[in-house]
């Protein structure tokens, strides 16, 4: 008997105008790009084309920039919200998923589903939840906090909420809308669910009044590389994003983070690990030498 055919997972880390803070200027870029639905549309459509499996946006809730004084170079200023972005994204496409930066930190968890699981419906089952805690001080001074909550203390308000997200979009069963017109059912009452979560940092009662995720529950997408970051990936995501410098680097974080679904009760291939690739397109370097060699007289 053959062994399953692996493929290669492919996601976009679309960046507005590209990692690089001084992108725009290139005579190439699309310097508004952070606030140009057609520039995002014609990238969401090429990696579909593609036969890429997500678009993937990161995000903040505070400008990214760390010094006031050279802000005005970057393009980190301002772009859309990712899941507003996302919804958009959702009516031009058809397969590519969609995976939407959304802070823990910084958010409440009926939001979040609400969101999510309203996403998945308008993409027909296509939305992804990259789950952060957030990064600085900036973000949280728009909330009403003068300083960023510990690390430890981010993650562990991470885990609940994760759980709580779940909880909701399990508000209601698969086939619990009826919609019949002669008994006058749009729902069976025994398929509604409330959650009455009540946990250290949320107490929720639910139900989510959104209908259950075509998915059941929208892809989990997980980025973080700490010891914390990695015990959340392992217990709760099916994908995770990591940026390693050496090959070692990556075998060492692949085998930590393997080792650690047992504990969960999951298995190791239910958990894809997606390394970032930095592509840098140009001449090769015969094509190079060509165009430098002069033909003697």
């Amino acid at each position: 008997m053959n062994a399953p055919r692996r493929q290669l997972k492919l996601g976009a880390f679309v960046m507005a105008t590209g990692h690089h803070v001084a992108g725009w200027r290139h005579p190439g870029a699309q310097p508004d790009a952070g606030q140009n639905i057609a520039h995002y549309r014609q990238i969401a459509q090429t990696a579909e084309r593609a036969k890429f499996d997500a678009l993937f946006l990161a995000d903040g809730v505070a400008i990214r920039a760390h010094d006031r004084h050279t802000l005005h170079r970057t393009a980190r200023a301002a772009s859309f919200e990712p899941l507003t972005l996302l919804s958009a994204l959702s009516q031009v496409t058809e397969r590519i998923g969609l995976v939407a930066t959304v802070s823990t930190t910084y958010n409440e968890p009926y939001h979040v589903a609400r969101k999510f699981a309203s996403l998945d419906h308008l993409s027909g089952g296509r939305a992804g939840w990259n789950v952060v805690t957030s990064w600085s001080e900036h973000e949280a001074q728009n909330f009403n906090l003068e300083k960023h909550p510990e690390h430890g203390a981010r993650y562990e308000r991470a885990e609940e909420f994760v759980d709580v997200v779940r909880g909701l979009w399990d508000s209601w069963e698969d086939d619990a809308f009826l919609y019949d017109r002669d008994e006058g059912l749009l729902f069976d009452p025994e398929k509604l669910h409330t959650l009455h979560h009540r946990g250290k940092h949320f107490s929720v009662k639910g139900p989510l009044n959104v209908a259950r995720p075509v998915q059941g529950h929208p892809v989990i997408v997980q980025a973080g590389s700490s010891d914390a970051g990695q015990d959340l990936a392992a217990r709760t995501a099916e994908v995770i994003f990591t940026a390693q410098q050496s090959l070692s680097d990556a075998q060492a974080f692949y085998t930590s983070l393997k080792s650690r679904m047992d504990s969960h009760g999951r298995h190791p291939d239910q958990l894809k690990i997606m390394p970032g690739v930095f592509p840098v397109v140009g001449r090769s370097e015969s094509e190079a030498r060509e165009m430098e060699w002069t033909p003697p007289p």
